[in-house]
């Protein structure tokens, strides 16, 4: 069977759109999925990789072309994500953070900022890590706890930060702290380089999946920043945070569709090869039945995703709430495609060699990341009724 993707369908896109996901499509082919086992078994970043995309302008998608991005949409954003994760979710995953680091300075950042750190980003030159997330601050990102200080020229940060991909390698990371009183209005947004006195790292996290990306703490110890890496001004740091989460949660969706979509593709062939009482998996009608279902819930997902991601683009007021649904949608059902594929392979699928294992493990987190899919619950059913 030949792949589907995004780029194989006619509806909403234009023949740009078509042949921006047919190249992602292929670079991921040639330059990630080959290497993708490698990479997860030895937990390997591959920095080189990614910076290779650069090249393609995959930096800064939807930056602003002043600032050196591309200037895409939120459409475009999730062709290129949902392209991407065939080859490798982790890789694409982090690919989409750094995205929204670096969409994050175009829009609220100094030109003077945006010059001394978003053209490295935009171009992979340098990477980048979104720190809001505390060991006591997961969903309730309000109730953060790091600490922002101004002292003279500078602010002294202290405080932790949890799960950040990337941390350790990457070279400027998007802290949020707290400068103020209690809640969301206390908040506001540094910019941290690697390298600044008082800034640590703890141990690359023991995962699941997402492998061939590192997570790790982030340690501020009275760490000195001079007050022009404050974004925007005091007070602003949640709004700038919750910003870029609309577009995260659509590409996170992205990754787990394309996820899905490798592992169905792979059990396709699998189905193919398969020989049991005397034919190939493809003539038992209850196997065909299920990839049609898992295909049909792939395509359903992918149109919600679309939706939410035409309304981000035409600043539709529902976008918020469509791109909750579509955030929900897609992770679920990129996770559990690729779990009902592991299932079509049988024992192999559970030997890591075949790539399913890997899909399973690497599309867990998403229903985690990006708001967990009960605060997706929450969000649709406060929009949906009124009722906060």
């Amino acid at each position: 069977m030949a792949r589907t993707t995004a780029a194989a369908l006619t509806f909403g896109l234009t023949e740009e759109q078509r042949e921006l996901s047919a190249m992602c499509r292929d670079f991921a082919e040639a330059e990630i999925a080959p290497h993708a086992l490698e990479w997860d078994e030895n937990h390997h970043f591959p920095v080189d990789g990614i910076k290779a995309a650069g090249e393609l302008g995959m930096g800064g998608i939807y930056v602003s072309e002043d600032n050196g991005g591309s200037g895409l949409g939120r459409m475009d954003a999730a062709l290129i994500f949902e392209a991407l994760s065939t080859g490798c979710p982790s890789v694409a995953s982090y690919m989409s953070i750094h995205n929204m680091v670096a969409w994050m300075l175009d829009r609220y950042a100094s030109p003077e900022q945006q010059e001394k750190w978003l053209t490295p980003l935009t171009s992979f030159d340098k990477l980048g890590s979104y720190c809001l997330t505390e060991p006591n601050a997961g969903s309730d990102a309000a109730a953060i706890r790091t600490s922002a200080r101004r002292d003279g020229d500078d602010y002294v940060l202290n405080g932790v930060k949890q799960f950040i991909s990337g941390a350790g390698e990457t070279d400027i990371y998007l802290v949020m702290a707290r400068t103020g009183q209690e809640g969301a209005r206390g908040i506001s947004t540094f910019v941290v380089e690697k390298g600044t006195e008082g800034l640590t790292f703890g141990a690359n996290e023991k995962k699941m999946g997402w492998r061939a990306q590192p997570t790790r703490q982030v340690f501020m110890e009275n760490m000195r920043v001079p007050a022009g890496n404050l974004i925007g001004e005091e007070g602003q740091g949640f709004k700038i945070a919750m910003s870029g989460l609309d577009g995260g949660r659509l590409n996170i969706g992205a990754c787990s569709i394309g996820g899905g979509q490798a592992a169905l593709e792979k059990a396709i062939a699998y189905m193919g090869e398969r020989q049991a009482f005397g034919t190939d998996l493809t003539g038992f009608q209850a196997l065909r039945f299920e990839v049609a279902d898992m295909q049909a819930k792939l395509e359903a997902a992918r149109s919600m995703l679309w939706r939410a991601a035409a309304a981000y683009d035409a600043q539709d007021p529902n976008t918020s709430l469509l791109s909750a649904m579509a955030k929900l949608t897609a992770t679920d059902t990129g996770f559990e495609v690729a779990d009902r594929a592991l299932q079509l392979f049988g024992g192999y699928g559970y030997l890591q060699e075949y790539g399913i294992e890997k899909l399973v493990r690497d599309l867990r987190v998403h229903r985690i990341l990006e708001g967990t899919n009960e605060i997706m619950r929450v969000i649709i059913s406060r929009k949906s009724t009124g009722v906060a």
